[in-house]
């Protein structure tokens, strides 16, 4: 009997199990409403018809991802959609790290130059140099055709331990390479380095996850050489992983106040305070910030404002607030999201209004421009704002960025539409890349360098030549209004390519007025 009756076992199986599907599926249903389901079935709906009967061929895929922006767009500006295919580059930044083969370049006459090599680097252990041009990649020439920058980074980065092949040209002589890839560090801190007396100068360009650990070195290795005294430069630093922020301004904060405080709909409040053993607790310090300082940056220069730690410099930074946590999608995409608000110490979020388009909102700094705000503070920003009040109670604002204590306009004293042309040509690059030639050895430090060298007559007529060559026609009184400005960049450029970031901004500090102004505040 049991025999007979076998084959009706696995059927009440299956009919069991389309029964429990069923169920599970309605109640799937109720934890979705209908006008929901009907919306996501919509947008499929559209997509589909236009990718079918459209005029034109479009590309489904690429639609499909600009109406998730758009989406996420239309809740706040930093909520975003970041696909697979970009989401490499982007974990890079805030990594602080790569694969590739550890080079600085540049395009100049359509041919790829050596600029620096990383010390220690794999280009470093196979013998390239500084100056080198490279022909070739992996068999294929790249001289003289109109190459771009992500054209090259597409050839050499790679995974760690792949190999690419270059032919360089050296000394009149071509020249085989193999090199295996390996972790490039991206530093943060592109500049540490003591300018007038026991004034110490750190520049940080973003918050990687690394940033707070290269703060700690850079400055204690600026102590050892006599810093008693500190500007801690975030102009044009965009932000990035807000525990940097938080790591580096407990180490100018004493003990249990407060750095930032986090809120969220479905994320705890939370409040970061500083901890005991900071390394700059003493040590005084100004903050430059502008325009372009934002998220981590002006958690930072909000914590040290708000707690009257030291002077905050320069022009009101951009003014946002709001917090972002990624989410993977099953495509490896990923969701960066909006989930909390952050306040300064004092309580303010300093987040601006969004305005009336994703566009007008990025664009912003454009209107701050054209109103004048780049050269006189604007209060009338402030006018509806809510009052806080700092640790020995001083006012401040929230809902438009961080106001600096001291406010340095924009220099464009001695800019010109001539000096700007060869800025954005590439000229001064140029020049100074043929002018180091055979001169790379001979300056042994940033110091020796900015004390002993100006640019000579034959270097400005070089670079003037390049520019015209470049379709920048020369301007006798532009020149001569800006011969100053733009002999001191070509030494910072020079500068730049002998000793990477470190050099230029080193040199352009003499030049710098919000520099000298945090000098003269540090002298009090």
């Amino acid at each position: 009997m049991n025999r007979k009756y076998a084959f009706v076992y696995p059927i009440l199986l299956m009919v069991f199990l389309a029964i429990g599907l069923l169920i599970g599926s309605k109640l799937n249903q109720v934890e979705t409403p209908p006008n929901q389901l009907g919306s996501y079935s919509k947008m499929q709906e559209i997509i589909s018809l236009l990718d079918r009967e459209y005029v034109d061929s479009i590309e489904s895929k690429k639609l499909f991802e600009k109406t998730i922006s758009d989406m996420l767009h239309e809740l706040d500006p930093h909520s975003n959609y970041i696909p697979y295919e970009d989401l490499k580059a982007v974990n890079e930044q805030i990594d602080g790290k790569f694969g590739g083969i550890g080079i600085r370049f540049a395009i100049i006459r359509d041919t790829l130059c050596v600029t620096n090599v990383v010390p220690n680097s794999p280009s470093d252990r196979v013998g390239v140099k500084a100056g080198d041009k490279i022909l070739m990649i992996d068999g294929k020439s790249i001289a003289r055709k109109k190459i771009k920058n992500e054209d090259v980074l597409g050839k050499l980065k790679g995974d760690p331990n792949t190999k690419v092949q270059v032919q360089l040209y050296r000394d009149s002589k071509k020249i085989e390479k193999t090199i295996s890839r390996g972790i490039i560090p991206i530093p943060s801190i592109v500049c540490a380095q003591m300018l007038e007396g026991n004034t110490g100068y750190i520049r940080l360009d973003n918050f990687s996850v690394t940033s707070a650990d290269e703060f700690r070195f850079a400055a204690q290795q600026l102590k050892s050489k006599g810093m008693k005294k500190l500007i801690f430069d975030l102009r044009d630093n965009g932000g990035g992983v807000l525990d940097g922020a938080v790591k580096i301004a407990d180490e100018f904060l004493p003990v249990g106040q407060k750095i930032v405080i986090i809120k969220g709909k479905k994320y705890a409040s939370t409040t970061r305070y500083a901890r005991s053993g900071g390394l700059l607790e003493t040590t005084p310090v100004v903050v430059l910030i502008n325009e372009n300082s934002a998220s981590a940056s002006e958690i930072l220069a909000g914590a040290i404002q708000d707690n009257d730690r030291g002077m905050i410099i320069g022009r009101r930074s951009f003014g946002k607030g709001l917090v972002q946590q990624d989410f993977s999608l099953s495509d490896k995409s990923d969701v960066r999201l909006t989930i909390a608000r952050y306040y300064t110490p004092s309580g303010r979020c300093i987040q601006k209004p969004f305005g009336d388009s994703y566009e007008d909102y990025y664009h912003s700094n454009e209107k701050r421009r054209d109103n004048g705000e780049y050269f006189a503070p604007d209060s009338s920003v402030f006018k509806n704002a809510n009052k806080f009040k700092t640790l020995k109670g001083r006012t401040v604002y929230d809902g438009g960025g961080i106001m600096p204590d001291i406010f340095v306009p924009l220099d464009t004293s001695n800019s010109t539409y001539y000096y700007l042309a060869l800025r954005y040509s590439g000229a001064f690059q140029q020049a100074a890349f043929d002018f180091v030639a055979n001169k790379r050895s001979s300056w042994t430090s940033i110091q020796q360098f900015s004390n002993s060298f100006s640019a000579p007559k034959t270097l400005v007529q070089a670079l003037i030549k390049d520019g015209e060559k470049l379709g920048v026609p020369y301007r006798a009184d532009d020149f001569a209004r800006s011969e100053g400005l733009i002999k001191h960049i070509l030494k910072a450029e020079i500068a730049r390519q002998l000793f990477i970031e470190e050099g230029y901004f080193f040199v352009i500090g003499s030049y710098d007025k919000e520099v000298q102004k945090a000098l003269q505040i540090l002298k009090r």
